[in-house]
């Protein structure tokens, strides 16, 4: 493990402040960036952006980083909380608590080898060239392997080392497999799956909790709601229960009661939004009318 870097006061974030350190490019930049602005951390215009930028709640703030630098930013107190990979966490060996997982940016590592090498397992590569920009996570792999290859370190473009005789084989993440192939590149091992994940500075969990278990909230709350719509509807007494059979719900729908001459109730749901295009045709054969389909920015359990 590499051992947590002492840094001085002034390079700490003040008390009263939690400082949440961020990718500031990369495959997970933008959906964090909106993560964090459907939680209520709303951020000033792009142009107004500093390295550290101040948010509505003004004792939060944002650090734009390296998400490589990320992990070590958080281990030493530079920053209280970071989001990055878990990737990048288990390549910096940083101290560091994993206290969310965000479900996005979610990938694999793995070894790859041209589609026309002869290699088909590991133990074929024993003495080869092995390019990544993971040495420490492809060093770990192949000892649990028991098998010596001579990793390269590159800093990008990790598919090309093949083609050009750099290397046998790559470690490199992948997403889709589209890059890939495309590269005509050929999965043999998956090494890890990382995802995106929301890590705290220990001492700052304890010193900084309650503002920190906030955030954490925050942003789970807009996880929960990924996929959920809100359904209302007005439906007569009467065929209450032939539309509570058609209608789906989290914790089973709500129903109040209507001002209305007509003997109404008002029927809400929380329901996935995938389900929605059938429901509502269903819903209106059931007796259901004025029926609203809202998104839900966050919600809380």
């Amino acid at each position: 493990m590499v051992k947590q870097v002492k840094t001085g006061q002034g390079n700490r974030t003040p008390s009263d402040i939690v400082r949440l350190a961020i990718p500031n490019k990369g495959r997970i930049a933008a959906p964090i960036m909106d993560l964090v602005e459907k939680s209520g951390l709303h951020l000033p215009e792009i142009g107004e952006r500093r390295l550290i930028t101040k948010t509505l709640d003004p004792h939060v703030e944002i650090l734009f980083a390296r998400p490589v630098d990320i992990p070590e930013y958080v281990a030493t107190g530079a920053a209280d909380i970071g989001i990055t990979g878990h990737d990048m966490v288990v390549e910096r060996e940083s101290d560091v608590e994993e206290i969310l997982d965000l479900q996005s940016g979610k990938a694999k590592l793995v070894l790859a080898v041209h589609e026309d090498s002869a290699i088909t397992s590991v133990k074929q590569l024993a003495g080869m060239k092995v390019a990544t920009e993971f040495p420490v996570i492809t060093r770990a792999y192949f000892a649990k392997h028991r098998i010596k290859v001579n990793v390269v370190l590159v800093g990008g473009a990790c598919e090309a080392t093949p083609h050009l005789g750099i290397a046998d084989a790559i470690v490199d993440l992948s997403s889709s497999g589209t890059t890939l192939k495309t590269n005509r590149l050929r999965v043999i091992d998956e090494v890890m799956e990382t995802s995106t994940h929301l890590i705290a500075n220990k001492e700052s969990l304890r010193t900084k909790k309650d503002k920190i278990d906030e955030i954490h909230l925050a942003l789970e709350s807009v996880i929960r709601a990924r996929g959920q719509c809100y359904l209302m509807m007005n439906v007569k007494r009467s065929s209450l229960d032939a539309v509570k059979r058609v209608l789906p719900g989290l914790s089973g729908p709500t129903v109040m009661d209507v001002a209305s001459s007509e003997n109404l109730v008002a029927v809400h749901a929380v329901v996935n939004e995938e389900r929605v295009y059938c429901l509502i045709n269903a819903l209106k054969q059931a007796g259901a009318k004025d029926i609203l389909v809202m998104s839900i920015q966050r919600m809380i359990r």
